[in-house]
């Protein structure tokens, strides 16, 4: 005898009421006499023999699903977001800040510590915050910032900004981001109000860093703190990027550069034990230092481009050949 969930007769019936009537699991059973068990199975069985297909319309046209979820498993990444290329490199940051932004208001719970690092691209994150329903959220600079250049890309500003669009708290972390010399360092990162700051970033929720490249266009030149020249001397060191002003290889590896760290801020290494570390980029050109910032375990989602997401592809084999 046949049973009743391999009743296809029974079985587009029920795919006719649940789907194309919006009638609910239960009442279905109720009206044919079926338990909703035995509906839910039924339905499970449409799918799989192909009575039921279902076809998800991307939004606005876009569809880089596949490209996400190839990223995520080449990666070993929890998330991926892929937004549209913009030729026009405003317009390319304002995607990247609005994917951000819908995902940060998704993910940021009562009571987390968020930390922000610097860089035009999350330094507009804040614009696009409309529903940042979290409550008592603290913002802290995971690096110092003070000048007079690019002030709007400082982690300061950038903390304040996104601490006011979720009705949060900030810190400031009053200190420059780099100073001349390694023996400074250490006596500033003994002053209370900065050791506080950094201790913070033991207990991060969530992280937001841009991910830079020794170029011209980068974010620690635009700030004044560094020029031309001490660009050139890292990318003979085989510099691939930075995540908050400190170097790595395109194996993450920080080692060669830490004679040349001399950053007020969180040691980027503390970034692993961040349950959602986001990075945030855009451009072909940044691939191979997103690359190095993923196997440096410096940020397990990231928001980038189409463009640079297929490059990304391009340029790593899959450890797994499901991916």
């Amino acid at each position: 005898m046949k049973k009743v969930v391999d009743d296809e007769r029974l079985m587009v019936k029920i795919c006719e009421m649940y789907y194309n009537q919006d009638i609910n699991q239960k009442l279905i059973a109720k009206e044919l006499g079926l338990s909703r068990p035995t509906v839910s199975r039924i339905l499970q069985n449409a799918k799989e023999r192909g009575i039921v297909k279902i076809i998800i319309d991307p939004i606005l046209g876009n569809n880089y699903v596949d490209l996400e979820k190839k990223l995520e498993c080449r990666y070993g990444l929890k998330e991926v977001f892929i937004v549209d290329f913009k030729q026009d490199n405003r317009d390319q940051k304002d995607e990247l800040a609005r994917a951000t932004a819908s995902y940060l208001e998704r993910l940021i719970k009562d009571d987390s510590i968020v930390g922000v690092s610097m860089g035009s691209s999350i330094g507009q994150i804040h614009r696009f915050i409309t529903k940042g329903i979290a409550k008592k959220v603290t913002f802290i600079p995971l690096i110092g910032g003070i000048g007079h250049l690019g002030m709007e890309l400082h982690s300061n500003t950038i903390a304040e900004a996104l601490a006011k669009a979720f009705g949060g708290n900030s810190y400031l972390l009053h200190a420059p981001a780099r100073v001349s010399g390694l023996m400074i360092k250490e006596e500033l990162m003994k002053e209370a109000d900065i050791k506080r700051i950094i201790k913070m970033g033991d207990s991060l929720d969530v992280a937001i860093v841009g991910i830079g490249v020794p170029n011209r266009g980068s974010a620690i030149m635009a700030t004044g703190y560094y020029d031309e020249k001490e660009m050139e001397m890292m990318r003979r060191k085989k510099v691939v990027g930075d995540v908050c002003m400190q170097f790595f290889d395109i194996n993450g590896s920080t080692e060669p550069f830490e004679a040349d760290n001399c950053v007020i801020g969180i040691d980027i290494k503390k970034l692993r034990r961040v349950p959602h570390s986001i990075g945030v980029a855009s451009g072909r050109e940044k691939s191979a230092a997103i690359q190095g910032a993923i196997k440096g375990g410096y940020i397990n989602v990231l928001v980038t481009d189409v463009e640079c997401g297929k490059k990304l592809l391009e340029i790593d084999e899959p450890a797994d050949e499901n991916c």
